[in-house]
């Protein structure tokens, strides 16, 4: 007899909401965790996470971006506190580029409302920003950021008061099938449940080694620097996203008085261990960031005010794995979210539940397959 109906290893962004998912679908759930609700240890954390749904990544994310918003808004109302909030982004990019091209083929695909607009005509409208001449400019205006901790944290606390439980402190060791269901061996124990998720983050590799997938796992600065009040939120300062040759960059409007937040999607430095991440400044990648601020944000003081370190898990092709283990049908596998995950929790959690309880999901996940990455890292 188990204990548990379902064991979610990791407790950080998808773990946090397939907890809350399962604890409110009645199931008897288990999340485990090795550092303490909403840390700052792994991804999931640097106060904010952009949200936006023409999706240049692919058109195939779109209608998981469209169920994630309606997610979002359910939870928000549950939680009674604001975790979304809609300030628009600009995004900037040479025509034909990755970001622009992107953008307009999932816009067209899915009848998406976008505004694109000139270099100059974007200036003229936000006087804060600037833009190579020959550059498109795309403005969405549903889309905006989340409250990263806040919606860890808030989806915690509302499955333990669902019934789920929550064991924190506790590094996971392995797991393993047992009989009809499966062990979870820890520092400090075991636990044992029927069926399991493996949400672990920049930890995934060590709980999948039989599978062959590679998850690269990269070293991500996060950096606010001092502005002035037009770059406020308040000010109607919008989010962005920048494709330039130095890289692509991304930020957010000013919302307390650390100022405006940015830091570089591309790139980063490769981690072998995630416990033994550097987290003191990177310089180099500092006067990146504010050579690239100097010229297309020039109101920004480049005076900086705070900085913190996250981690990237990369599949090969930078798309997700969401999918059924291929040996344990018992097993959900969500991994290798490529730094642009956390908006979709909520949906791949709603996945998740789908592929445990009633073993398919409703949205098509093809494109985010097990088979799909291990081919395209063969390739």
């Amino acid at each position: 007899m188990s204990n548990h109906d379902v064991i979610v290893l990791g407790a950080g962004g998808v773990g946090s909401a397939t907890i809350y998912q399962l604890a409110r679908r009645g199931v008897r759930v288990l999340g485990l965790d090795r550092f303490p609700a909403a840390h700052a240890l792994g991804s999931s954390h640097g106060q904010t996470r952009l949200i936006r749904l023409a999706y240049y990544e692919h058109p195939d994310y779109v209608p998981l971006v469209l169920r994630a918003y309606k997610l979002w808004e359910q939870t928000q109302q549950e939680w009674g506190q604001q975790l979304y909030h809609e300030t628009g982004i600009l995004e900037a990019g040479p025509v034909g580029g990755e970001l622009v091209s992107g953008i307009q083929a999932s816009a067209r695909q899915y009848d998406l409302p976008i505004e694109v607009l000139s270099a100059a005509e974007a200036e003229r409208r936000w006087p804060g920003f600037r833009f190579p001449p020959d550059y498109q400019v795309i403005f969405e205006q549903r889309s905006g950021y989340l409250m990263v901790e806040q919606a860890v944290a808030a989806q915690l606390e509302m499955a333990n008061r669902a019934g789920a439980e929550l064991v924190l402190d506790e590094e996971i060791t392995g797991w393993r099938k047992d009989g009809d269901g499966f062990l979870v061996e820890t520092d400090k124990g075991s636990h044992r449940a029927d069926q399991l998720v493996i949400a672990a983050g920049a930890w995934s590799n060590s709980l999948l080694t039989e599978l062959g997938l590679e998850l690269t796992v990269l070293r991500k600065p996060l950096h606010w620097f001092q502005a002035d009040a037009s770059y406020d939120r308040d000010a109607g300062c919008p989010a962005f996203f920048y494709e330039v040759p130095e890289g692509h960059f991304y930020g957010f409007p000013a919302s307390d008085s650390r100022g405006l937040k940015i830091a570089l999607h591309s790139g980063g430095e490769l981690v072998e261990d995630p416990l033994q991440v550097d987290r003191s400044i990177d310089l180099e990648e500092r006067a990146v960031v504010t050579a690239f601020l100097e010229r297309y944000l020039p109101g920004v003081s480049l005076v900086p005010s705070d900085h913190t370190v996250c981690m990237y898990t990369m599949t090969p092709d930078r798309f997700f794995v969401i999918d059924h283990h291929p040996a344990e049908a018992g097993v959900v596998i969500a991994a290798g979210l490529s730094g642009h995950g956390f908006k979709f929790t909520p949906v791949i959690a709603e996945i998740i539940c789908q592929l445990l309880l009633d073993g398919r999901a409703e949205l098509p996940i093809d494109f985010l397959s097990l088979t799909r990455a291990i081919e395209r890292q063969e390739s």
